[in-house]
């Protein structure tokens, strides 16, 4: 078979822009750093960005932003907040377990006063929060020495074109008669962005750069405060007569921001936390590099330009590849379009050295922490998609909060460890009556590590090395089950993927059951890879997991009263799509329930890794026709911007990359199936109407059961 033209697929796909919008911006970065640009290439018009403001008339918007993975900020905490004082008791089969669920998730987000009893649960949700680590922007003047536009209005003729081939970001504009043409790349490996900015309106005054620096934000999907100039300091060191180091204290976090250029001088200017450069020159290179410690050398755009078109070009010519040209169906081009731009900011945002927030390092949401259940969705593609390396890279970080997860299991008084939702980089939980109580994110390290084991050629160096961290997962899920009549139970307190049910009451989540029995099966895989009998109790509990709750021939969500709402996640779904085939799961009894969901589902509420789980149910019960609509179903919250961001609640959560994730892992199983799948293609019609050409994709688990059609009866 002819590979695939990967470059003419990718390229098919290069944004362009062609006029300011909030909500519009592009990003360029390397999963641990990333940088935030608006229509000029920089970060010129913040303002025009606000996302506080945008929410207040009820726009979209999304802020301009530089983030990484290393950069976090605590308020101080004077009244010495604890886990411990926002816990609340609550009555087990166990005995009496504290979880931290003391925090008003209403007051936070509404700016009020926080009642007493909630404080400590309130400063420890929102702290640490991850920085802003600094502005870079433009300053365009209508005659030197006038105060800098603030208004992209002023600027005719933008062009922005991001060449996803290269990862690099060109902007061209006309300012007061005058061309502008910003280049911008982002170094592949480092925590340093790199511009090359030419006009003549540099060399007249007209035009110059501004370095600011806020003061950190602890709001939801705040990333800066503006307002705070006397609450940090920001000191000027010159280098050399081209490189400065801006060194940054703010509370209890510093770090270092190292600026060179071609030609010019910088020097402050009148607004605190700003520096203005300036240059004679009509084309000015430019390099920002930041560090927690101490600064990196010297950085030349040329190099790192060279750097990030090398990257990407690997990048984009390994792993795998989907091309749809030649499909007659309308609706291909557009998903093309979604699965590049998908795998770019998948990339760019969720490819790092920690699990990604849900906004990546465009802008912040939860105050920048991770969502451990998300972590699935964010990188779990990068192994079925031929790039195991941007998944592993993440999955160290579990490690470094070991403690913290045991502790948390003994506190509860399970074994092994029990892996946390809501969490910053130190793995001290967030108060929350949700996030303590959830639990699917448990068996993702399994998964994860599973789906990472079928990308070796040598898996042993992997199996030893994570070796622990799966015995302590799988004895954490061994010890929550509850044991009555011989059958095992997911018991109350838990709150299931489809958060909406009382903790207190909600038991045996028909998803968690059978990814409790699937992730208990990895494990045993694993200690028989290492050569060790499968473990007995384990088995025991796999043997005897309580089945799901069936109504009219169809999947409950919970085994307790309501038993289904029909909003929010259709999380049963998952439970055969995610999850392989597993004994505890009919597939009749789950088509039955698909097209319940598919009919009565309120789609309003879903969220946009809703619609890539039914179609990847859809496609392990043989219904390519109803994976292809589900995937591409019509939905406020399935709608993909022209920059690839797929927005879910305005302004509050403008960017939502657990829907480019999940998207890639859907495809990928329609794509190249499961092991035994039978079929090539699975998850697509063969009605004429889809040409898919595929390499490079590693297929998905089988699992263990009855649901392996041969055949789709569509």
């Amino acid at each position: 078979m002819t590979p695939i033209d990967r470059e003419g697929v990718v390229r098919r796909h290069t944004v362009k822009i062609t006029r300011p919008d909030p909500a519009t911006v592009l990003t360029v970065g390397n999963g641990d750093f990333a940088y935030t640009a608006d229509i000029t290439g920089m970060q010129t018009f913040t303002a025009f960005h606000d996302q506080a403001a945008a929410r207040a008339e009820g726009r979209l918007a999304v802020n301009t932003a530089t983030m990484s993975t290393w950069g976090w900020h605590s308020m101080p905490n004077p009244e010495g907040f604890v886990l411990a004082d926002a816990m609340s008791t609550y009555e087990t089969s166990r005995g009496p377990v504290q979880y931290p669920d003391r925090f008003d998730m209403a007051a936070m987000m509404g700016g009020g006063e926080v009642a007493r009893e909630w404080r400590a649960g309130t400063w420890l949700h929102v702290n640490p929060h991850r920085l802003d680590l600094g502005r870079i922007g433009l300053v365009l003047r209508p005659e030197p020495g006038a105060p800098a536009e603030t208004d992209p209005a002023v600027l005719t003729g933008p062009r922005q074109r991001l060449d996803l081939w290269t990862g690099t970001l060109t902007s061209v504009f006309s300012y007061a008669g005058h061309e502008v043409r910003v280049t911008t790349v982002a170094d592949p490996r480092h925590a340093r962005v790199a511009f090359r900015i030419e006009s003549d309106l540099l060399a007249t005054g007209r035009a110059a750069v501004a370095v600011r620096f806020p003061y950190a934000s602890d709001g939801f999907f705040a990333t800066s405060d503006w307002d705070a100039p006397d609450r940090h300091t920001t000191t000027l060191h010159l280098l050399d007569q081209h490189a400065c180091r801006f060194g940054r204290i703010l509370d209890d976090t510093s770090y270092a921001m190292r600026l060179d250029w071609s030609e010019g001088g910088i020097g402050p200017a009148a607004q605190p936390h700003t520096f203005e450069l300036t240059t004679p020159a009509a084309t000015l290179d430019l390099v920002a590099g930041f560090a927690p410690g101490g600064v990196l050398g010297r950085g030349e755009f040329t190099t790192i330009e060279g750097a990030a078109i090398s990257w990407w070009r690997e990048f984009w010519t390994s792993g795998a590849a989907v091309d749809f040209a030649g499909s007659t169906d309308p609706r291909a081009a557009e998903l093309e379009r979604r699965v590049v731009l998908s795998q770019y900011l998948t990339a760019v945002n969720c490819s790092g050295s920690m699990p990604p927030q849900e906004t990546g390092l465009i802008t912040n949401s939860w105050q920048g922490k991770f969502h451990l259940e998300m972590h699935f969705w964010h990188a779990a593609h990068f192994a079925t998609w031929g790039r195991p390396g941007l998944l592993e890279r993440s999955l160290g970080w579990y490690g470094s909060i070991l403690d913290a997860a045991r502790e948390t299991a003994r506190r509860q008084r399970h074994d092994g460890v029990r892996w946390p939702k809501h969490v910053g980089p130190d793995g001290r939980e967030s108060p929350s009556d949700i996030g303590s109580l959830l639990i699917w994110q448990q068996p993702h390290l399994l998964y994860l590590l599973e789906l990472l084991h079928r990308t070796r050629e040598e898996p042993h160096g992997l199996v030893t090395r994570f070796a622990g961290l799966v015995e302590e997962t799988a004895a954490f899920m061994a010890s929550f089950v509850e044991e009555r009549d011989g059958v095992f139970h997911l018991p109350a307190p838990l709150v299931p993927a489809q958060e909406f049910y009382d903790a207190r009451t909600t038991e045996d989540p028909t998803f968690e059951l059978a990814y409790w029995w699937w992730g208990l099966e990895i494990a045993q895989r694993w200690r028989e890879r290492l050569g060790l009998e499968r473990h007995k109790r384990w088995q025991h509990v796999q043997d005897h997991l309580a089945l799901p709750r069936q109504e009219e021939g169809r999947y409950s969500a919970i085994a307790t009263e309501p038993y289904l709402r029909r909003d929010d996640h259709p999380s049963m779904l998952c439970a055969l799509g995610v999850v392989p085939a597993t004994p505890l799961i009919d597939p009749a009894v789950m088509e039955a329930t698909l097209l319940d969901v598919r009919d009565h589902w309120d789609w309003n509420s879903a969220w946009g890794w809703d619609f890539p789980v039914m179609a990847m149910t859809a496609t392990r019960l043989g219904r390519p026709d109803l994976a292809v609509d589900a995937l591409l179903g019509d939905s406020a919250k399935n709608t993909y911007l022209p920059t690839g961001h797929s927005p879910q609640i305005g302004s509050i959560l403008p960017v939502y990359l657990p829907a480019n994730g999940a998207l890639l892992a859907a495809v990928s199983l329609m794509a190249a199936g499961w092991e035994g799948a039978g079929r090539d293609c699975p998850g697509f019609p063969r009605d004429g109407r889809w040409t898919v050409r595929h390499e490079g994709f590693t297929p998905w688990p089988r699992g263990r059961g009855t649901a392996h059609p041969e055949q789709d009866r569509k």
